[in-house]
C-alpha cells in the first residue's frame, strides 16, 4: 500500500523514508504491541492526514485491542471501496464480525472473496457472517466454497495422496504442520480425522469430523463421513441428526437420502426409509440399488408381496445384483426355479474373472445353493453353498483360537466365587430381556412369543452391550489392565451403575412403545453373560439352543450381512458352538437359574408348554397371543422374518440330513457336543 505521492503531500524523501520506517516498524509490532503500532499510526495520520497505510495500521491495532467499531471507522476511510486491497477488505471483515454488524463484514467479504476466491479463510468467515443474518443457503454454499478452494492447496493434496498411499506417518506430521499455522482449516481438520479413523483411533476421529462441521457447517462431504463413524459407534441418535442436516443442504443429492434412509433403518424407521426410497424412484424408476433397498424395508415390515416386486425388478433391472437375488432367496417363502436359476447361472458365468465383483459372485452362490436345494438337487446345492462360503470367507477376518481363548478366559473370570464376591452393584433396571445364543437357533421365534406379551416390546439385534464389553477389553488391549480378570475386578458399584445405565440409555432410542420390558435379539451376547449380570443384575438371559448339526448347517448356508464371520466354514462353526455350549454350561453352575434355556425342539413340539416356563421365569402371567405370535405385525429384520409369521411348523428341524454326506467336517468339529445334545458332554462341564 502506497504512502502516497511526495509532490501532492508536499513531503521532501528523507521525511517520506521515516514515516514509512515508522509505519514498518508499527506494523511489525501490531500482534505484540499494538498500543505501540496504534500511537504510531496516529502519529502519522497527524503528520497526513488520511494516510491510507497509517489509517491500516491504526485498523489493526484498534481491533487487536479489543475496539472493533473503531478499527472499522478507520478502514472505512481507505478509498477504494469493494476495490481496496485484500488485506484491508478482510482486516474490515474481521473488526466488523467482532463488532457484531454482520452486514458490514458480510459487504467486505463478499468484496473479497470475488477477487480472491481461492482462499479458503475468506469464504468461511463469510459463511459465519451470512448464518448471523439468516441467509443459512448462502452460508452452506460459502461453506462449500471454502471446502472446494481448501482442496486445491499443495499441502493438502500432499497429505492426501500420502494417505491414500498408506503412508499415514508422512500424511499426520504434513497435516500437523498444516495445522500449527492454520488450525482452523476445516478441510484439513477433516483430513486428520480420516487419518486417525484409518488409524482405528475412532474417537479421536470422531472429535476431528465433528470440529470439521462445527468449523464449516455446509461441508457436506465432512458430514456425511461423520453420519458414517457415528454408525460404526452406534450413536444413532447422533447420526440421524446430522443426517438430517445432510438431507437439507441446498445441494443434497440422492446420496444424502440414502444415508438418512440407512440411519433411519438402524433406527427401526422402516416406514420414514420406505417413504424416501419411493420418493427417489418416482424420480428415477431405473435404479437396481434403489429397488433392492425398498425390498429390504417392505421385507421387515412384513410386506412379502410388495417386497418381491421390489426384489424382482432390481434383478431384472440387473441381473448381476446378487444381492438381490440372495434377498429372494432368503425370504423362505420363495422358490427360485427354472427361468431364475438360468437367469443367475447366466449371471455368475459373466462375472467370472471381473474384478471387484466378489461379493455379486458369492451372493450368487448362496442363491443358487437355495435354489437348487428348493429343488431337491442337494449335490449342486452343496456345491453352491460351499464355493460361497469359500469365497466369502477369503473376504472376512476371523480367529477361532482367539475366540476360544476369549471364551475360556471369560469362564475362568466368572466363577461362582468371583460373581459372589462382586456383590451388590449394577443398574437395578429390570426392562432388557437378552437373547442369547448362535443365528438360526430359533431365536427370532422366541422375540416374537416374547413381543407379543403386552408387557414386552420386541426390538431387534442391538449392539449396545459389545460396544461396552469392547470398550472394557480395549483397556486390556492398550495395556492399562494386566488381562481381562484384572479388568473386570476393577469395576467398582459405581462403574458398574453408570454402565448398566449407559446401556438402558443408548437402547432407549429403539424402543417404540411404553411397554416396560423389552428384548435384545443380539445372540453373540452369550460371550457377556458374565458382564450383564454384572452392570444389568436384574436383566433377564434367555439362552435359544437348537440342534447342532441343524443349527450350524442352517448358519454355513445363511450370509448374514454383517457380523457373523464365524458362520463361513464347516469346521469353525462348529468349534464356535461348541465354545458356547461350553461357556454356558460354566455359567449354569457359577449362577444356576440366571440362564433360562429354551430348546428349540422342544418349543415347537411343546409350545405352550415351554411358552408358560418361559414366562414363568419372566416374572409374566401368561397370555395366549404368545401362541398367535404369527399375527405380530412388528418389523423383523432377521432372516427368520418370514418363518415367524407363519404357525409353528416343525420341518426344518432335521433337515439338515439331506446334505449329510458333507458335513464331515461339522460333525468332526462338533464332536459329543452333537452326540450329547441337548445334554452337555461331561468334558465341557466346569
Amino acid at each position: 500500500m502506497d504512502i502516497g505521492n511526495p509532490a501532492r503531500s508536499g513531503q521532501r524523501a528523507p521525511a517520506q523514508a521515516a514515516l514509512r520506517a515508522s509505519l514498518d516498524a508499527a506494523a511489525a509490532q501490531v500482534e505484540a504491541r499494538p498500543d505501540f503500532a496504534l500511537a504510531a499510526a496516529e502519529e502519522a495520520l497527524r503528520a497526513v492526514p488520511g494516510l491510507p497505510p497509517a489509517l491500516f495500521v491504526a485498523g489493526q491495532a484498534l481491533r487487536r485491542l479489543r475496539r472493533p467499531a473503531e478499527a472499522c471507522a478507520r478502514l472505512m476511510l481507505i478509498p477504494g471501496g469493494p476495490r481496496r486491497p485484500a488485506m484491508v477488505l478482510w482486516e474490515h471483515a474481521q473488526a466488523a464480525s467482532e463488532a457484531g454488524r454482520s452486514d458490514e463484514a458480510i459487504t467486505a467479504l463478499e468484496a473479497l472473496t470475488r477477487t480472491q476466491p481461492g482462499v479458503a479463510s475468506g469464504w468461511i468467515l463469510l459463511a459465519s457472517e451470512l448464518r448471523k443474518a439468516g441467509r443459512e443457503e448462502d452460508a452452506w454454499r460459502a461453506d462449500l466454497s471454502a471446502v472446494h478452494a481448501a482442496s486445491r492447496d499443495p499441502e493438502l493434496l500432499a497429505a492426501a495422496a500420502d494417505i491414500n498411499a498408506g503412508k499415514l506417518d508422512e500424511a499426520e506430521a504434513k497435516l500437523a504442520a498444516r495445522a500449527a499455522h492454520l488450525p482452523d482449516d476445516p478441510v484439513g481438520t477433516r483430513m486428520q480425522g480420516e487419518l486417525m479413523w484409518r488409524r482405528g483411533d475412532m474417537t479421536e476421529a470422531l472429535r476431528l469430523v465433528e470440529r470439521a462441521v462445527t468449523l464449516a457447517p455446509g461441508f457436506d462431504l465432512a458430514r456425511d463421513f461423520l453420519v458414517r463413524l457415528l454408525m460404526q459407534v452406534n450413536r444413532l441418535p447422533d447420526a440421524l441428526v446430522h443426517a438430517e442436516m445432510l438431507a437439507r443442504s441446498p445441494v443434497a443429492g440422492a446420496a444424502a437420502d440414502l444415508i438418512l434412509s440407512s440411519v433411519l433403518v438402524r433406527l427401526g424407521d422402516q416406514e420414514r426409509a420406505r417413504t424416501i426410497y419411493e420418493r427417489m424412484l418416482e424420480a428415477q424408476p431405473e435404479q437396481p440399488l434403489l429397488w433392492q433397498n425398498l425390498g429390504h424395508v417392505l421385507k421387515t415390515l412384513g410386506e412379502q408381496g410388495e417386497a418381491i416386486k421390489a426384489y424382482r425388478t432390481a434383478v431384472t433391472q440387473q441381473p448381476s445384483l446378487g444381492e438381490a437375488w440372495w434377498s429372494l432367496a432368503n425370504l423362505k417363502t420363495v422358490k427360485l426355479e427354472g427361468e431364475d436359476i438360468a437367469r443367475m447361472e447366466a449371471a455368475l458365468a459373466g462375472l467370472t474373472g471381473e474384478a471387484g465383483r466378489d461379493e455379486d459372485v458369492f451372493h450368487l452362490h448362496f442363491s443358487l445353493g437355495k435354489a437348487y436345494e428348493d429343488a431337491g438337487e442337494v449335490a449342486r446345492s452343496f456345491d453352491h453353498y460351499d464355493k460361497g462360503n469359500r469365497l466369502r470367507r477369503s473376504l472376512v477376518r476371523y480367529d477361532p483360537d482367539l475366540l476360544a481363548a476369549e471364551a475360556d478366559a471369560t469362564a475362568s473370570t466368572f466363577t461362582s466365587a468371583f460373581i459372589a464376591g462382586m456383590g451388590e452393584g449394577g443398574c437395578p433396571a429390570e426392562d432388557p430381556i437378552f437373547i442369547v445364543g448362535l443365528p438360526r437357533s430359533g431365536s427370532t421365534l422366541v422375540e416374537q412369543i416374547l413381543s407379543s406379551h403386552s408387557a414386552i416390546e420386541g426390538t431387534m439385534e442391538l449392539s449396545e452391550m459389545m460396544v461396552i464389553a469392547a470398550r472394557l477389553q480395549s483397556r486390556v488391549d492398550e495395556g492399562e489392565f494386566a488381562d481381562f480378570a484384572a479388568m473386570v475386578r476393577s469395576l467398582g458399584p459405581t462403574e458398574r451403575l453408570r454402565l448398566g445405565e449407559e446401556y438402558i440409555e443408548r437402547t432407549r432410542v429403539h424402543r417404540k412403545t411404553d411397554r416396560p420390558r423389552f428384548t435384545d435379539k443380539m445372540p453373540n451376547n452369550w460371550q457377556h453373560v458374565g458382564l450383564i449380570r454384572l452392570i444389568l443384575p436384574n436383566a433377564k438371559i434367555v439362552d435359544a439352543r437348537r440342534h447342532p448339526m441343524s443349527c450350524c448347517f442352517s448358519g454355513w448356508k445363511q450370509h448374514f450381512a454383517r457380523g457373523q464371520t464365524f458362520t463361513y466354514d464347516l469346521g469353525e462353526i462348529g468349534r464356535y458352538y461348541c465354545d458356547y455350549v461350553k461357556l454356558m454350561a460354566h455359567y449354569d453352575a457359577a449362577a444356576p437359574g440366571a440362564v433360562h434355556r429354551v430348546i428349540y425342539e422342544r418349543m415347537v413340539a411343546e409350545t405352550e408348554h415351554e411358552v408358560r416356563r418361559l414366562l414363568d421365569y419372566l416374572g409374566l402371567p401368561f397370555e395366549e397371543s404368545c401362541l398367535e405370535f404369527h399375527r405380530n405385525t412388528r418389523a423383523v429384520r432377521t432372516a427368520s422374518s418370514e418363518q415367524v409369521r407363519q404357525p409353528i411348523y416343525t420341518d426344518a428341524v432335521e433337515h439338515w440330513k439331506a446334505f449329510a454326506p458333507w458335513l464331515g467336517p461339522l460333525e468332526a468339529a462338533l464332536g459329543d457336543v452333537a452326540t450329547c445334545y441337548p445334554d452337555v458332554p461331561a468334558a465341557l462341564l466346569p
